[in-house]
């Protein structure tokens, strides 16, 4: 089947964070100024979801009855089904717990495990929601920062600082190492060595692994992620895994994700967690989106849209080298680009391409690091190149550029 990935429905006046948001502090738009606005920030596709999730979605609408929701096993076997065919997962049902989303996942994960003033690794720059839920549970976030390195076509990657790393482990007071596989914003798909060393340190320390995999299936076509618990019984033994199809299908708004915990012991304390924090129930369109998603149809769509996000990395490519150094992207469908060169904060440089450009992108400060900027390129591609022909425009304007 052929799916439509230039076109979407105008998202104005829906109630999309991503498209409805009020603006950042200080940055304010004339109306027809906020009509002009392009938001490339929010991890939020402009794609419409596949067919067969809006056609399961229709009927359980049809339906006319939404109370409370009992999860069936077709889901747990779709969920099972989906991660051992694809990504060679082998899970069991009772490992498996439902939550509303990744974000409150990581929240109850890290309330499980940890006590107020412990210590939560993460590797920065890396995915702002981490800080907060980090310090929501009165926790302390210990960065090990990435390793940049440049390539000869003038992007650049990072790698993890195992020396580092080793370092932050030691330290008894740091509970949990929080990953990010793949890697939000830095675009890095962990290879399964540098999983298994990364995961070798962190249990040689009794250092627990919460592995976050959101955007495990936004892969570089002809690739694939590898789920750190695939690596081994220890590493399954030592670690939670956090994943969700809301970025992968643009469902994000339905509400539901998974919890992946083999241990016994680990589960009690999590599913305690989750219902201290009251985010035991979800609604009766999150399972059923997951059941459509986690198909042979859903896959065939998942195909289509990672070439389009891979067209449109080639067009931001064109657009930015080599004036501006853009990291090489494996995985997810966020660009994370260098304008350090500008000298500018890039919080500044957030809110002037909204004032003066009406573009809206991510600054990198949000993800520990001043001086880059975040894209978001699931949208279609006319929207993008118009979207980076206005960044461009605006950060000419900031260096000075006469012409």
């Amino acid at each position: 089947m052929t799916y439509d990935f230039s076109s979407f429905p105008d998202r104005r006046g829906s109630g999309s964070v991503k498209w409805d948001s009020s603006l950042p502090e200080g940055v304010s738009l004339t109306p027809e100024q906020r009509s002009r606005l392009i938001p490339l920030w929010v991890a939020d596709m402009d794609f419409t979801v596949a067919p067969c999730i809006r056609e399961a979605l229709q009927k359980r609408l049809d339906h006319g009855v939404f109370g409370y929701v009992n999860v069936p096993a077709s889901y747990y076997d779709a969920v099972i089904r989906w991660f051992a065919d694809r990504h060679g997962l082998q899970l069991r049902r009772e490992w498996i717990l439902y939550t509303t989303g990744v974000i409150p996942a990581l929240s109850v994960a890290i309330k499980a495990f940890t006590q107020p003033g412990d210590g939560v690794i993460v590797q920065t720059p890396v995915y702002n929601h981490f800080f907060s839920s980090i310090r929501n549970n009165g926790c302390r976030a210990v960065a090990s920062p990435l390793l940049r390195r440049e390539l000869p076509d003038g992007r650049f990657t990072y790698e993890m600082d195992f020396e580092d790393l080793e370092r932050c482990c030691a330290d008894p007071a740091n509970r949990i190492l929080l990953l990010c596989n793949p890697h939000n914003p830095t675009g890095r798909r962990w290879s399964a060595d540098e999983l298994r060393r990364a995961g070798e340190i962190a249990l040689r320390h009794g250092t627990l692994i919460l592995s976050d995999e959101i955007h495990c299936e936004i892969c570089a076509p002809g690739t694939a992620y590898t789920p750190l618990a695939s690596l081994g019984e220890d590493l399954l033994e030592g670690s939670v895994t956090l994943c969700s199809p809301s970025k992968n299908f643009n469902t994000a708004g339905l509400q539901m994700a998974n919890i992946f915990c083999a241990r016994a012991d680990y589960r009690e304390r999590i599913d305690r967690a989750i219902n201290i924090n009251e985010v035991c129930d979800v609604n009766p369109f999150g399972p059923v989106a997951v059941e459509a998603a986690y198909s042979e149809e859903g896959a065939e769509w998942l195909e289509g849209m990672n070439a389009a996000v891979w067209r449109n990395y080639a067009l931001l490519l064109k657009a930015f080298l080599p004036e501006y150094p853009v990291a090489a992207l494996e995985a997810t469908y966020l660009a994370w680009i260098d304008v350090s060169a500008l000298g500018i904060p890039s919080e500044e440089i957030e809110k002037e391409l909204i004032r003066g450009e009406q573009v809206w992108i991510n600054a990198g400060t949000m993800y520990g690091a001043d001086g880059f900027i975040r894209i978001n390129l699931a949208c279609p591609d006319a929207l993008l190149r118009e979207g980076l022909d206005r960044v461009l425009a605006g950060l000419r304007r900031l260096r000075g550029d006469k012409n």
